[in-house]
């Protein structure tokens, strides 16, 4: 179920990587907590899966690049059966942008874009206009609006996605000032297996990181209320119940009597009460948890998995591919080698399921991660599932969308 390796418990060790076990060994010193959960898979500088609570730092590196990356899953008053699934997919991809672009050249009126035009760290004022064209932007790689119909026939929508290039840039920003630079000057890329960047807390620094921090997760929020509440319209729908969180933020918290900043990267917060919403491939059923009180729970700084887990990587599912502009400028994705995956195949698999897949591609075939029913066996009694949801609509970015801000 789960081992302790000094420190730090790792839940489903048979089923994670070395790799990321060796990474969240290097991020955590003896008076830090580590976990890692059982979707747990190697990542940049600080493991996909892996929560770390620090007595006296904050990690850049273990929030990640897509700041307040998280779900919300809402139920609807409507039965599934009532709706007319493909009609409401297409209306969806039409409304909503995936990737960089957004096909609604509506502006967005939100009170986030004002605390960003006033953010206390003052760099951030300057991406207002950015933060602006992207809320309500859903992204790529991972990152989706589905439907649902849980075990009573209610149809849910499921959202997964980030902070977009606001969170992106406050990422790379805070990169460059760890190495001596400007906000706004080009970071040196450092190797995956490097050390996490970590900022004291009591730093100047560390207080800049906290409050940018913070206002990406609030812009993060705000883009996934906005989201929903899009689909909600186009359904003619009401929320009769909501689960919201994200799982790439810090958090200051108290566990096992010391308070500690504690980083979850791809981790979702399971406290007893807690409920998340545990998304899992394109064609599985996904869940609705709620964290339970354990000493499990304990041990694992009342963190639980944020989906499946990968079991291949995006090149080895894909291929290698390269990206190009044509002779227009317009950026295009080309295979050099192709992947494990067939996504011919995956398709014709989706429409006998009767599940409407629109855009998604062979890095997000269902064979590219892991069960979650297997996933969440080894989390044991730190977590309870309230509701299954089996899905019936699957929107993302398609293949050939550039999006320079996806995990």
């Amino acid at each position: 179920m789960a081992i302790v390796l000094n420190n730090i418990t790792v839940f489903g060790e048979e089923i994670i990587d070395q790799s990321a076990i060796d990474q969240i060994q290097r991020c955590v010193s003896e008076e830090d907590i580590g976990v890692l959960t059982a979707d747990a898979h190697y990542g940049y500088a600080h493991p996909i899966g892996g929560a770390v609570a620090y007595k006296n730092h904050v990690s850049l590196s273990g929030v990640g690049f897509d700041i307040g990356c998280g779900n919300k899953a809402v139920r609807t008053d409507l039965l599934a059966q009532d709706v007319d699934i493909a009609r409401i997919m297409n209306q969806i991809v039409r409304s909503i942008g995936f990737g960089v672009g957004r096909p609604n050249p509506k502006p967005i009126d939100h009170p986030v874009l004002d605390h960003i035009g006033k953010a206390d760290f003052r760099p951030q004022r300057e991406l207002k206009k950015l933060a602006a064209e992207q809320l309500g932007t859903v992204g790529s790689g991972n990152h989706f609006i589905d439907l649902f119909e849980d075990e009573e026939g209610y149809l849910w929508i499921g959202v997964h996605f980030g902070s977009r290039g606001f969170g992106h840039r406050t990422a790379t920003g805070f990169i460059a000032m760890s190495q001596g630079l400007g906000f706004f000057d080009k970071a040196k890329e450092g190797p995956m297996d490097g050390p996490p960047i970590l900022f004291d807390i009591q730093s100047a620094l560390g207080q800049d990181y906290i409050a940018a921090m913070s206002l990406a997760g609030e812009y993060a929020y705000a883009g996934r209320d906005v989201v929903v509440e899009k689909v909600l319209q186009i359904l003619g729908a009401k929320s009769t119940e909501m689960i919201h969180n994200h799982h790439n933020f810090a958090w200051f918290e108290r566990h096992q009597g010391e308070d500690y900043w504690v980083v979850r990267k791809g981790c979702t917060p399971a406290f007893p009460g807690q409920k998340g919403f545990i998304g899992a491939n394109m064609s599985d059923n996904s869940v609705i948890i709620e964290g339970v009180e354990s000493e499990l729970s304990v041990r694992g700084l009342y963190s639980t998995v944020h989906g499946a887990g990968r079991l291949l990587s995006r090149r080895a599912a894909a291929g290698k591919t390269k990206w190009m502009r044509d002779k227009n400028g317009v950026k295009r994705k080309t295979v050099v080698s192709k992947g494990l995956v067939d996504f011919d195949a995956v398709q014709q698999r989706m429409k006998e399921k009767g599940i409407e897949l629109r855009g998604a591609g062979a890095d997000e075939a269902p064979e590219a991660y892991k069960k979650l029913e297997d996933v969440l066996k080894y989390q044991g009694n730190t977590i309870r599932v309230l509701h299954t949801l089996k899905p019936l609509g699957v929107a993302m970015a398609g293949e050939d969308v550039y999006d320079p801000y996806k995990d």
